[in-house]
């Protein structure tokens, strides 16, 4: 078997002057230099559970200046008290499960599993909850803020993940991101809930409306729209249904809009509130790894190596967020990659295996996450180029430790039938970066490169790229280096600001984004002791994975903050974003 990589291309372009029209205004800038802002850690409530997902989703009721955080390990939401952000206190958990079985809208609290995402709107909170058996449906939850009383449960469809309020707070929206089962033998169809609701403090009443994806099914009406060119259809035995599945949601400022990431499928659905219908699916495209600004390091033997390399990115984000700028949407987006290996790893039927794309080793079963190093030995596999020449260490040879050969990417992706198997292009996970989108095109207009990796790399020197449940340096290089997972965004005093989690390395980027078109690095920190192996919650915070940003007037300390709900320490941090205005 050959891995056949294409070769980076090198294009010469020549400007030539010539009489004609002028053009375009371009967009206006921003003044990013009039303020600059800095997070510091002021409190932190430390769970006590280490790397068992005991701290996820946060969000936060002005109100009661309360803290809701999603205990993914106990299955409950953990509310803290933060009047007073420096000491948050644990004030109760909210058992959902034995809430909606006392209620009566389930016979047995043992048909409920996990919690997985919450957040309030004008006194009312929802909770999405996926099933014990997570391919059965899921319910969202909702509870009185001002007492915590529990009123009622919608059933959705199999495995609700994000929840969230329209701005307006007239719906709710869930991600029903169907996952399938731990061997693919059942695999449900993902879906979008929209829920509206009327609530007057008191009384809620609820009106369900799912929208699926069979109309873009194989021999579907909608078929033919399908950007098959710049998104993932792949999935094990698998129709385009099932294989969507939906991740996150972004709602337009007007509520007339949401925006869902379909993150194993590197592309966006967009739905129309008003009339319920699923608009359009525009696909992210891929991120060219060859060109300058876009370097990765590949290998996780060869300490700090960024360069390019010829591997392309699949962007497949995870968090997602809006941002209005001059009258437009635009999308801002966390390029985490994500995989189907957990669950085709228990797939042992080879024809059906390789019949849906992947590649099957008796050993592993079937194979989608793909490295050349992992089965040079037993299958002869080598790397070249596209003149048939290896791709060489800097000290020559293949078996050394910086090859490309170590990098995982998708099997499905790239593999074509001709002879053999061979390989045109290499299609990492994930973009190692954040991106931002033009809503109404899915034009992207911006991606931070090559940053996350670079300022990580200058800050920590070989421990970059870290795990988040222990302390390897360059540990995650061959599989989506810091991997950016959390992300928000917040405006302070006429500037939008994007906070970036890394989910892997740890600590959070920030970026004045006023202007999507030309964002500027304002500040990295991370509270993780790198000296220190990644045990406990006492040597910093590991696995940022919710965020929640606070403006000044909703903080209980008068200044805007940034909630973060870290999965492995199993800790809720309160970072207040100080302020310095800069005089002309």
């Amino acid at each position: 078997m050959q891995l056949k990589p294409i070769a980076a291309a090198v294009l010469s372009l020549t400007l030539v002057a010539c009489a004609g029209e002028d053009g375009k205004d371009g967009q206006n800038g921003t003044d990013t230099a009039s303020q600059i802002i800095s997070l510091n850690e002021t409190g932190r409530y430390a769970s006590g559970i280490f790397d068992q997902s005991a701290a996820e989703i946060v969000t936060y009721d002005a109100t009661t200046q309360q803290t809701f955080v999603v205990n993914a390990n106990s299955g409950q939401v953990d509310v803290l008290d933060s009047r007073t952000p420096s000491q948050p206190l644990l004030v109760q958990s909210l058992n959902i499960a034995a809430d909606m079985q006392t209620a009566g809208d389930i016979a047995d609290a043992n048909l409920v599993g996990a919690a997985n995402s919450v957040t309030v709107h004008n006194g009312l909170m929802a909770v999405a909850m996926e099933a014990a058996q997570k391919t059965d449906n899921g319910w969202v939850a909702f509870y009185k803020i001002s007492d915590l009383s529990y009123l009622t449960s919608v059933q959705v469809g199999a495995l609700p993940d994000m929840v969230t309020f329209t701005p307006d707070g007239s719906k709710v929206l869930a991600a029903i991101e169907g996952e399938p089962n731990d061997d693919y033998t059942i695999d449900p169809e993902g879906e979008i809930a929209v829920i509206d609701i009327t609530w007057n403090g008191t009384a809620l009443n609820t009106t369900l409306t799912e929208l699926g994806f069979t109309d873009f099914n194989v021999g579907g009406t909608r078929h033919a729209e399908l950007p098959t060119d710049k998104m993932v259809i792949d999935g094990f035995n698998a129709s385009v249904a099932q294989n969507v599945e939906p991740e996150y949601i972004a709602v337009s400022s007007d509520s007339q809009t949401a925006y869902v990431a379909l993150q194993e499928n590197n592309a966006i659905a967009v739905v129309d509130l008003e009339t319920k219908q699923i608009d359009r699916i525009f696909g992210m495209g891929f991120k060219d790894h060859s060109i300058p600004g876009n370097e990765l390091d590949a290998s996780q033997k060869d300490g700090v190596n960024i360069k390019n390399w010829p591997v392309m990115g699949m962007y497949m984000p995870d968090s997602i967020a809006s941002m209005t700028f001059n009258g437009k949407t635009y999308l801002l987006t966390a390029n985490e990659g994500d995989s189907r290996a957990d669950w085709l790893a228990n797939v042992t039927d080879q024809a059906a295996c390789e019949a849906s794309g992947y590649f099957f080793d008796a050993g592993d079963n079937c194979v989608d996450e793909f490295s050349a190093k992992d089965y040079y030995s037993a299958d002869n596999v080598t790397l070249v180029d596209s003149e048939g020449n290896p791709f060489a260490s800097a000290n020559g040879g293949f078996g050394e430790d910086n090859e490309l050969y170590r990098l995982k990417f998708s099997y499905h992706t790239t593999v074509t039938k001709n002879g053999g198997t061979e390989f045109t292009k290499l299609y990492a996970y994930g973009g190692r970066s954040f991106s931002i989108y033009d809503a109404e095109t899915g034009e992207q207009v911006f991606d931070s490169g090559s940053d996350f990796e670079v300022i990580t790399a200058n800050r920590f020197g070989e421990g970059f790229n870290n795990d988040n449940a222990e302390t390897t340096g360059d540990d995650r290089s061959d599989n989506k280096g810091p991997e950016p997972e959390a992300l928000t965004v917040g405006q302070i005093n006429g500037h939008t600001y994007a906070f970036i989690g890394l989910e892997r390395m740890g600590g959070i980027m920030v970026y004045d984004v006023s202007n999507p078109f030309s964002p500027t690095f304002e500040q990295y920190i991370n509270n993780r002791d790198m000296t220190q192996q990644a045990e406990d919650d006492v040597n910093g915070d590991y696995g940022p994975e919710g965020f929640k940003f606070v403006s000044a007037e909703h903080s209980p300390s008068g200044k805007p903050m940034l909630m973060v709900g870290n999965e492995v320490s199993g800790s809720t941090t309160f970072y207040t974003i100080e302020v310095n205005t800069l005089q002309p």
